[in-house]
């Protein structure tokens, strides 16, 4: 057998900066606890398990599915290679949200949704909103599901369906917001840190990445009330393109937003104009 400090230890040794995440979610306990009990002697299955998850990690697969969880918005969510691993950027799109100051019983749609974690950020922040979150895909709403039931988020409903397909006919919004796919198919990023473990569907989006933000953008109009906002992420590179779409489907007030690397993030605009 071999003991917590040992490991950590052999950890520090090899520059395995996750490993004593691994061994705390092995152990079922917090980083505190392996500091407060170096002595702790593993169980022949849980240095097995350790050793297993600390191989597919040094192989490049991400940490988040190896432990299934990802902070997000102080938030603890459930996550899986179904779907997308929540990013610190994305927060700017919920603070975006929050800061138009939209009113009470506000209808919010989310494209997209994943793991969930914009619509879920959102509800907890304004639980007088009424939240619609929609993806294509089951296993990811399956995934949502989980994570709105265990934060209580009673104020989210779910819908699957392709972008605006998910939801009724007529069915208006006063704020739609989307962090859809907007990388490039032959993007070699694609082959990079941990990417070839994301599912592809949530990440790529035709020869360009703005396939998807073009499908949302152009189709936005209809579904938004008088003076309604459409917010989307989209790619650092990308902010001029996807501020010309905005203004070719006739919003107006269009700006993009940089997040905290000082990169492009997020574009927002109002449809009709507003006075």
């Amino acid at each position: 057998m071999s003991s917590v400090a040992e490991l950590l230890s052999q950890a520090r040794e090899a520059a395995l900066e996750d490993a004593p995440l691994l061994l705390a979610h092995v152990l079922d306990k917090d980083r505190s606890w392996l500091l407060a009990w170096p002595e702790y002697q593993l169980q022949p299955s849980e240095l097995r398990q350790y050793e297993q998850l600390l191989k597919r990690r040094q192989q490049g697969e991400p940490l988040a599915y190896l432990t299934g969880r990802k902070e997000f918005w102080s938030v603890e969510l459930e996550v899986s290679p179904d779907v997308l691993i929540p990013r610190p950027e994305t927060e700017l799109l919920v603070a975006q949200a929050l800061e138009l100051g939209l009113p009470d019983q506000t209808r919010i749609l989310e494209l997209g949704t994943g793991s969930g974690a914009i619509a879920i950020a959102l509800g907890g922040e304004r639980p007088d909103w009424t939240i619609t979150a929609t993806d294509i895909s089951s296993a990811a709403l399956d995934i949502a599901r989980k994570n709105i039931l265990k934060q209580g988020r009673s104020n989210i409903r779910l819908a699957q369906g392709h972008w605006y397909e998910a939801v009724p006919h007529g069915h208006k919004y006063q704020l739609i917001l989307s962090n859809p796919p907007y990388v490039a198919a032959d993007d070699p990023h694609l082959l990079e840190d941990g990417l070839p473990w994301e599912p592809p569907q949530a990440l790529g989006a035709g020869s360009d990445g703005l396939a998807d933000l073009r499908t949302i953008i152009s189709a936005a109009p209809a579904h938004l009330l008088p003076a309604g906002w459409l917010l989307v992420e989209h790619g650092f590179d990308q902010g001029r393109a996807v501020r010309k779409l905005f203004t070719k489907a006739g919003f107006t007030r269009v700006l993009t937003r940089r997040d905290l690397g000082g990169q492009d993030r997020v574009t927002l605009g109002c449809y009709p104009p507003s006075s």
